[in-house]
């Protein structure tokens, strides 16, 4: 058996948060108690905190809820959802099989150890912690038609968590998901296209559960999780589930009617309307007064009375009285 199975063999063992003795979990395992205290590490590196106190063994500061890949099949009835204990990054995995993809496949993992966030920004990827899903979408009207996805995607996102009794969730433009003025989940949408022609898209979510202390430490940016606002109740399975659904849902009718259907639910999601923001566009710093989108998926930006668009991927959107 590799060590990567035994690993994953001990964590479903510690999941449910109890006191487990090397020599039990050796015993389970068909392997040495040094190789258990050795797996203990590997287990600790991928982001888990797990308790040792000599003479009861092994456990997980909090227990966890696995992602069962056959549970999120039925209740999302999706049928190409893959799920692993480990991966660089769930896009990444996507964007390597787009030939052999039909939309609405689901990729999702556990732990990432190479997961990235916009403009190549790592995003902390704890193993058992949070949600990491991507999903593939074609659009037969090509790359123009893929600039909303990423608002259509965290609209979807709103609505899964409101379907589970999560309320209080806000849309930053493009694409990051608010609460309270702190970072709950991104997105990112990666493609390959050619200029005409079909567009092929990986749309990823990150989304925070319950982050570990440890993690916490490497984030540099204002966040919470879904644990710190009180809905420990809402499971990583049926979360998954819901997401998986209203995805495929807003993305179906964006491909059909674009972004009009879903201009008045952005305004009443967004988080920065009416308020005084910066747009940073490389060395500029650009103010003005947030007026929404339009229905190209552009940020509106009120200066001097004049209303104008602003699109892109290299423009960062902050409220004015903020300085990060």
């Amino acid at each position: 058996m590799t060590t990567k199975k035994n690993i994953n063999l001990l964590i479903q063992l510690l999941a449910d948060g109890q006191f487990y003795s090397g020599e039990w979990l050796g015993e389970q395992l068909g392997v040495t108690r040094t190789s258990i205290s050795n797996y203990i590490k590997h287990a600790e590196a991928l982001g888990l905190d797990i308790h040792s106190v000599k003479g009861k063994g092994y456990k997980l500061v909090a227990p966890i809820e696995l992602l069962d890949e056959a549970l999120i099949r039925s209740l999302s009835e999706q049928k190409a959802v893959d799920v692993f204990p480990v991966l660089d990054s769930t896009n990444q995995y996507l964007l390597d099989r787009l030939d052999q993809l039909t939309p609405g496949a689901t990729c999702m993992a556990e732990c990432q150890t190479a997961g990235r966030g916009r403009r190549g920004r790592q995003w902390v990827s704890p193993f058992g912690s949070h949600l990491y899903l991507s999903m593939y979408w074609q659009l037969e009207a090509g790359m123009g038609a893929a600039m909303g996805l990423s608002l259509v995607t965290g609209i979807a996102t709103v609505n899964a968590l409101e379907s589970l009794g999560v309320s209080g969730v806000q849309l930053k433009w493009p694409n990051d998901i608010y609460v309270a003025g702190k970072k709950l989940a991104g997105i990112l949408v990666e493609m390959s296209a050619q200029a005409a022609g079909p567009c092929q898209l990986v749309i990823g979510l990150g989304l925070n559960v319950k982050m570990p202390a440890a993690a916490a430490e490497g984030i540099d940016q204002p966040w919470t999780d879904l644990h710190q606002m009180g809905t420990s109740g809402v499971g990583r399975n049926q979360l998954a589930a819901r997401l998986i659904m209203a995805l495929e849902q807003s993305l179906s009718l964006y491909e059909q009617a674009g972004l009009e259907p879903f201009l008045t639910r952005w305004q009443a999601l967004d988080a920065f309307i009416n308020q005084p923001v910066n747009l940073i566009i490389g060395p500029k710093t650009i103010s003005g007064i947030a007026r929404g989108i339009d229905a190209q998926g552009a940020l509106l930006v009120e200066q001097h009375g004049v209303i104008k668009p602003f699109i892109g991927g290299e423009i960062s959107l902050r409220l004015a009285h903020v300085q990060c």
